[in-house]
């Protein structure tokens, strides 16, 4: 931290490559704190994400970078972006001078014998590109990407012992490797395959690396020359690449990785990067990112609010992140290979990214969001259900609720409509029909959480119990709302039956309201309230909610609002017990708590995905002021231009989601439900082009820097006597203008 205002003054000092708005863009924000994001290089949604590795396990660890650390263990090519449990970092590439020290470190080292010394300010980093000195060896080290390669580029000084070493054991939390093969097939290109069994219980990956100079070869396979993540000793498998450098001599090497076989990865470099030099692939990574960028243009005079603003839109833009090779070859939930005829993705955190991701892309961008869900329904094809938590071609049964079926009934609800309709009903009726037959995937996963018993209860007794599985009050409100999406999805395609069948499991929400203590509450099989309760009690994954507790799981009941505020006894009765949300001590307690709630304001915990609709319900109530001026404050105070400026883990784009539509004026509490409500807008003028040639615009008017509150709006020119709005507004190129006063 101490080194990041020098760092972000060296930096600005430098200038960046390009112009547009892609020169807002600051890949740090989010690499301090828990943030757990990455400033390496990327394309919108590509494959292959180089980035320097700084330490191979921890929470904090999960991206393999964090701000803190002071030394680099080399570049891998995959990475996740802000996730709370780490996997990938694939093909680990360093490049050395001198001995290559592959030494065998213990369990709590958190880089590799080899990894290099550096210091931040020698950082520097930009939509599509990544710069960083390694003291250790005297070599530049820069990196960019394409869609489905990465290229590096290196500037060694003199040596006769110069090279690379290529760690092919390695990868994020030091998962299980199986099937380690490493090939070198010239003297400039190298190949490999292997299965990994870490987060992701059987991830296949291969890879195929060309460099521009050529080189000799020493071959590590060792049996017990890598450690797992318990401390257990694996079979290492590595290259040591020999070579002789002058003064400033650049090697360059080209990379990329398949789900499928290193023929896979090779074409994908070849695609790719053929006949391309690295500032060719640099610029054109620059120019794909401010395209996507552009989707929306804000102003302000502001610049660090503009930083954080297009930073938060880049971090939307990192993942999912495409699984298919570019001859459309990729690898199933079944284990299979298949051939698609469009882009097939992967990395789909939908626990989080189904509250603001996806509605933000059915804004910014609809037809890559159908995509998504013409994706998501091939995935259910082949592994029996719908995706959950899907990372590399397995469900790793993440989190809670059945959270692909939001986002299939938001993307239908707003007329996105290009996908299967019929399928996409029949894979969420799926989801809710207990049956385990037909699943691909380790049968603890799908008795544990892709098809647990509260599923089974959710049909006869209308609620998941607490004394037959952990997060039984979480599971059942996310199982309510995922119900009601079902339910309008059915009725919309006319199917009643469907949609009266859900319609009643929309409502099995109330079971878990105890009256006497105001609280969604844990309650057994017979009825009966768990006690003792507090409703400041955290017991990570051991208790009746999911990364946090009662306060903070109460208000999940977006696409009932009326009717939960007809269980707390009317509008004013629920105002006052947001106030105390908002208001009481941030106490909480428990031998452990859960380091996900975060970004505590009172017992509203920003940091983690469950309260991020809760500001705005006071629209809901009557008290618009009061969402007013709690958004101005959470983006004032929760976001920042800064190593550390994000409250929680960014979970691949849903922190920053968040903070894009808060920071335009708007937000989605329910998606399913194509209505916008209004809160704080930070920019005077935000314009999103839609198709048409049409554009939605909304225009603020101040009082003053500090003006939070509305105290006029008018759509087209016309009073909007309420804070909400339509998805149609926006489509057909709606003005919203808002007049606003401190």
């Amino acid at each position: 931290m101490r080194h990041y205002a020098l760092l972000l003054t060296l930096l600005f000092a430098l200038g960046l490559s390009g112009q547009g708005v892609a020169q807002y863009v600051n890949p740090f924000i989010g690499t301090g704190g828990h943030g757990h994001t990455f400033p390496g290089a990327a394309y919108p949604h590509g494959m292959l994400q180089p980035s320097p590795d700084t330490r191979i396990a921890t929470w904090d660890g999960c991206s393999g970078y964090h701000i803190s650390d002071t030394t680099i263990s080399g570049f891998a090519q995959t990475h996740l972006s802000g996730t709370g449990i780490g996997d990938l970092a694939d093909l680990l590439i360093m490049p050395t001078t001198g001995e290559q020290d592959i030494s065998v470190l213990t369990r709590d080292d958190l880089h590799m014998a080899y990894a290099s010394p550096f210091a931040h300010e020698s950082e520097y980093a930009e939509p599509g590109y990544y710069r960083v000195y390694l003291e250790r060896y005297g070599v530049r080290a820069e990196l960019t990407a394409s869609a489905r390669a990465a290229m590096h580029r290196y500037t060694f000084p003199a040596s006769t012992a110069a090279g690379f070493i290529i760690d092919w054991d390695y990868n994020n939390q030091r998962g299980y490797n199986h099937d380690l093969h490493i090939s070198v097939i010239s003297d400039t290109e190298i190949i490999g395959t292997k299965r990994v069994q870490n987060w992701a219980k059987d991830r296949h990956v291969a890879f195929y690396a060309k460099f521009s100079k050529p080189f000799t070869y020493t071959l590590i396979d060792a049996d017990d020359g890598a450690l797992t993540w318990d401390g257990q000793r694996q079979r290492a498998c590595k290259l040591l690449l020999h070579f002789s450098t002058l003064l400033d001599e650049q090697v360059t090497g080209c990379t990329s990785v398949s789900a499928v076989d290193a023929d896979g990865a090779r074409e994908n470099v070849r695609h790719d990067l053929d006949g391309k030099d690295f500032d060719t692939v640099r610029r054109d990574a620059y120019t794909a990112w401010d395209t996507y960028l552009s989707s929306i243009k804000a102003e302000s005079a502001d610049t660090a609010l503009l930083r954080t603003f297009y930073t938060a839109l880049y971090h939307t833009g990192l993942q999912p992140a495409l699984a298919s090779d570019a001859d459309g070859r990729y690898r199933g939930l079944d284990g299979a290979v298949h051939q698609a005829d469009e882009a097939t993705y992967t990395i789909f955190s939908l626990w989080d990214t189904m509250r603001a991701l996806h509605p933000l892309l059915t804004i910014i961008q609809p037809a890559l969001n159908q995509q998504f869900v013409r994706t998501l329904l091939r995935k259910a094809d082949e592994g029996g259900l719908l995706p959950m938590w899907e990372l590399s071609g397995n469900y790793t049964g993440c989190m809670i609720g059945a959270n692909a079926v939001p986002v299939i009934a938001d993307a239908y609800a707003k007329g996105h409509r290009d996908f299967d309709i019929a399928a996409a009903l029949r894979h969420c009726v799926r989801t809710f029909t207990f049956d385990r037959q037909g699943i691909h995937a380790p049968e603890p996963i799908i008795r544990d959480q892709l098809m647990p018993e509260s599923k089974r209860w959710l049909g006869t007794l209308g609620y998941a119990p607490c004394d037959t599985e952990h997060e039984s009050v979480a599971k059942g409100l996310e199982y309510a709302y995922d119900c009601w999406c079902v339910a309008t999805m059915a009725r919309a395609m006319g199917d009643k039956a469907t949609a009266e069948r859900f319609d009643t499991l929309a409502t099995s929400y109330r079971h878990y309201w105890d009256k006497h203590t105001g609280f969604m509450r844990g309650r057994h099989k017979d009825g009966t309230w768990r006690t003792p309760f507090s409703p400041i009690a955290s017991n990570h994954q051991s208790d009746d909610y999911c990364e946090g507790n009662a306060w903070q799981w109460t208000w999940f009941v977006p696409h009932d609002i009326k009717g939960l505020q007809s269980l707390m006894g009317g509008k004013r009765k629920f105002v006052a017990r947001l106030d105390s949300l908002f208001t009481m001590s941030s106490a909480l307690e428990g031998h452990n708590i859960s380091a996900d709630i975060s970004g505590l304001i009172g017992q509203y915990a920003h940091g983690n995905e469950p309260s991020h609709h809760i500001a705005y319900l006071y629209n809901y109530a009557g008290a618009p002021e009061k969402t007013q001026a709690l958004c101005d404050s959470i983006l004032r105070t929760l976001y920042a231009d800064a190593p550390d400026g994000l409250a929680g883990n960014e979970d691949c784009g849903q922190m920053s989601a968040w903070y894009v539509l808060s920071a335009m004026g708007f937000y989605q509490v329910c998606p399913g439900n194509p209505t916008y409500t209004i809160g704080s807008p930070r920019f005077d003028t935000i314009a999103i082009p839609q198709s048409g040639g049409k554009t939605f615009r909304i225009i603020t008017h101040r009082t003053g820097k500090a003006a939070k509150y509305i105290r006029r709006m008018t759509l087209d020119g016309k009073p909007l006597r309420r804070p909400f709005f339509t998805h149609s507004d926006i489509q057909r190129g709606a003005t919203l203008e808002l007049w606003m006063a401190e």
